[in-house]
C-alpha cells in the first residue's frame, strides 16, 4: 500500500471510528451492506455526525464561526481533493467518486446553520429542516447504492427521502425533552412543549407512519448488495417508533426512548435470515 492510499484508508477508519462510537445501530446496519458500501457510508456517516456536533454540544464555543470554518473546509476538501481534517478527506473520495451533487450538501449545511437560528419552526421552515437534515442524507446514501446509474436513483428519491424523514421524525419525538432542555428547540411546527398531549402526539405520530409505508415500497427495489443493511435500519426505526407510539405523551416530554443493544441485534438476526429465507 502506498503512502496516500495509507492516508486514505485511515481516514476512513476515522469516519468508521466515530459511526461506532456516535450510533449502534446505524453501525449494525453498515455491516449488513454489501462490503463495498462499508467505507463510502462510514465517509458520510462522520461527516454529517461532526457537523451535527458542532451545533449541538459546544454549548461554551462560538457555533457560527465553527460551523462557517466547516463549511468552508468542506468546499475546498471536495474542489482540492485532498484534505488534512481525516473526516472531510474520507468525505470528498466518496462526494468525488459517486458525483454527490453539492446542492444535497449545501441543503445539509444550511440545515445545521437553521439549528443556530431557530428555536421553533413553522411548517416551511420544518420542511427545509427535515429535507436538508435528513433526507439529504438519504440522497447521499442512495448516489453510493446506485454506483451510477442515474435512473435507479431518480426512480428511488422519493422514497430515500421519506425514509430519512421518518427517521429525523422519530428522532424529533424521542429527543423531544432534551431538545427543549438543553436546546430551547421545538422542531414540531405549533407543537408546545409544555402542552403537548395525546392528540398532538397522534397527528406526528399518522404522519411519521405515512413515510415508514413509503419509504418501504422503495427499500424493495434497492441494489441487493443495499437491501438488508437499509431494512435493518427501517426495522430499527420501526420498532422505536412503535415503542413510542404506545407510551402517553407525558413520558416522552419526561425521559429519553431507547431500544436495548439486545434487541437491535435479534432485529439484525431477524432481518438477515427473513431476507435470506425470502421472508423480508
Amino acid at each position: 500500500m502506498d503512502a496516500k492510499m495509507l492516508y486514505d484508508q485511515t481516514t476512513f477508519e476515522c469516519s468508521k471510528l466515530i459511526t461506532q462510537r456516535y450510533s449502534t445501530s446505524f453501525t449494525l446496519g453498515i455491516k449488513t451492506l454489501d462490503k463495498k458500501f462499508h467505507l463510502p457510508i462510514y465517509a458520510i456517516y462522520g461527516f454529517v455526525r461532526y457537523a451535527d456536533e458542532i451545533v449541538d454540544t459546544f454549548h461554551d464555543k462560538d457555533k457560527k464561526t465553527l460551523l462557517d470554518q466547516f463549511k468552508l473546509d468542506t468546499y475546498e476538501a471536495i474542489e482540492n481533493k485532498i484534505s488534512l481534517n481525516p473526516v472531510l478527506h474520507a468525505f470528498q473520495l466518496i462526494v468525488n467518486q459517486y458525483q454527490i451533487d453539492l446542492d444535497l450538501i449545501e441543503a445539509f449545511l444550511k440545515s445545521m446553520e437553521m439549528d443556530l437560528d431557530f428555536k421553533s419552526y413553522n411548517d416551511s421552515r420544518y420542511h427545509e429542516y427535515i429535507y436538508g437534515s435528513a433526507e439529504v442524507v438519504g440522497l447521499m446514501c442512495l448516489k453510493v447504492f446506485v454506483e451510477g446509474d442515474q435512473q435507479q436513483y431518480e426512480r428511488l428519491k422519493s422514497p430515500a427521502c421519506k425514509l430519512g424523514a421518518a427517521f429525523q421524525k422519530v428522532n424529533f419525538l424521542r429527543d423531544i425533552k432534551s431538545d427543549f432542555e438543553e436546546r430551547g428547540r421545538v422542531y414540531f411546527p405549533g407543537v408546545d412543549f409544555n402542552t403537548f398531549d395525546k392528540s398532538a402526539k397522534e397527528l406526528i405520530e399518522e404522519d411519521i407512519q405515512r413515510d415508514f409505508d413509503e419509504a418501504l415500497e422503495g427499500i424493495k427495489k434497492l441494489p441487493e448488495g443495499a437491501k438488508l443493511g437499509v431494512k435493518v435500519a427501517y426495522l430499527y426505526y420501526q420498532k422505536l417508533f412503535d415503542k413510542i407510539k404506545d407510551l402517553p405523551a407525558e413520558t416522552i416530554t419526561q425521559k429519553r426512548i431507547r431500544i436495548p443493544n439486545s434487541r437491535k441485534l435479534s432485529l439484525l438476526l431477524g432481518t438477515y435470515f427473513g431476507m435470506k429465507l425470502g421472508l423480508g
